[in-house]
């Protein structure tokens, strides 16, 4: 699920610049973009080129591309895409923009960076694997940025070395409290035409991806979804919600292991509790995104759990800074991502998760949602 050279400080990158489009300005595209600029900064290889910044207006992709350091600005996606100036296309618009922007760009001869979640519909998600499987000189990646932080790195690690023995059970929530202000207005993000699913689609995505690189593929689930506000205001009048605040589901991995999920975007308090723990034969690991820096195990016969704290000791890390103890951040990881993309450019390999590994993760969340309390076997989701 992750990448195949990850934490590897050998890492091929392209010797040629990169020319990059990137469409949107908004809270991701300003991650991308502070990812591009310090890509090469932290992990050498050639500066890439910033050639297009895409978004409507054209005054607003004027100012941005100013701001975020782009050649120029524009406000045709279509023709972003197909610039011949371009080698990769990074994608941070909105949901319903993912399948024709990805495929325009697969089709442009174009590498693919693309935001969460990959598409509206598992139909959309299918069409968007195969195409890219028509196109295998093209690297995608989507941005499952936590995957990247070097606490879960080590986690994986820890687990492949059989620090807690057997993985038996899963235990993962991933709240916010973004939606959960009654006042707060109705947006395209409340529906299923332009946003797709709701709290699985933004968050629980997440949790999905790294529970599945963690315990390995979800052989059965059975789910629940609510929506705990069905009206929110509009200037037109009290408009309704149309996908879920909330999930919860009950797993079962085809290595025997079980496990629960549950996410929410109406927790209040809750900002970013990304957290899981794994119960394995031998111990535990216990892990919060609130508290990114720190991973906590227990090994059997011991009294507790002992805090590790990331440091240079995980080679990501050290790309960054030398110190222990010096925390890493949230937008460190899509420098991490940026990098794997480019290595797996320069090397012909995969950067995972590419969009066949995201075909996995939406074929989960679209079973939770379509489960309404009843089993769903993930190998007979049509």
């Amino acid at each position: 699920m992750t990448s195949e050279t990850e934490g590897d400080m050998a890492l091929q990158m392209p010797e040629t610049p990169l020319g990059v489009a990137l469409i949107g300005t908004g809270f991701m595209g300003k991650c991308h973009a502070m990812a591009w600029r310090n890509l090469a900064t932290v992990f050498g290889g050639a500066h890439p080129r910033l050639e297009v910044l895409c978004d409507t207006p054209s005054d607003k992709a004027r100012a941005f591309s100013e701001q975020f350091g782009f050649a120029r600005g524009s406000d045709d996606w279509q023709a972003s895409c197909t610039d011949p100036a371009v080698d990769v296309v990074s994608i941070t618009a909105p949901n319903g923009l993912h399948r024709p922007m990805a495929e325009a760009a697969l089709r442009a001869g174009k590498h693919v960076w693309l935001e969460k979640p990959m598409a509206l519909t598992l139909e959309d998600a299918r069409a968007m694997a195969a195409l890219a499987t028509e196109h295998p000189g093209q690297v995608t990646i989507l941005g499952y940025n936590y995957l990247r932080s070097p606490a879960f790195q080590m986690a994986r690690k820890l687990i492949a070395e059989g620090a807690i023995g057997t993985p038996r059970a899963f235990r993962g929530v991933y709240d916010e409290d973004y939606s959960a202000d009654p006042r707060l207005p109705w947006s395209w993000r409340m529906t299923r035409e332009a946003g797709g699913l709701g709290a699985l689609g933004d968050l629980g995505c997440h949790l999905v991806s790294q529970m599945v690189a963690l315990m390995g593929p979800v052989e059965e689930l059975t789910a629940m979804t609510q929506i705990a506000i069905p009206e929110r205001g509009s200037p037109d009048g009290p408009k309704p919600v149309e996908n879920e605040d909330s999930a919860m589901a009950l797993i079962r991995f085809a290595s025997g292991a079980q496990g629960s999920f549950a996410t929410s975007r109406v927790a209040r308090g809750r900002k970013c509790r990304l957290q899981w723990e794994i119960h394995g034969s031998d111990g535990t690991l216990v892990f919060d995104q609130e508290n990114m820096n720190e991973l906590w195990l227990h090994r059997a016969g011991e009294a507790g759990f002992t805090r590790h704290l990331t440091g240079p000791e995980q080679p990501d890390f050290a790309a960054f800074c030398p110190a222990p103890g010096h925390n890493f951040g949230f937008n460190e990881q899509k420098v991490i991502e940026a990098r794997d993309l480019c290595a797996a450019i320069a090397s012909g390999s995969n950067a995972g998760p590419d969009f066949a590994a995201g075909l996995e993760i939406e074929t989960v969340i679209h079973a939770m949602a379509r489960s309404n309390g009843a089993p769903i076997r993930i190998g007979d989701m049509a």
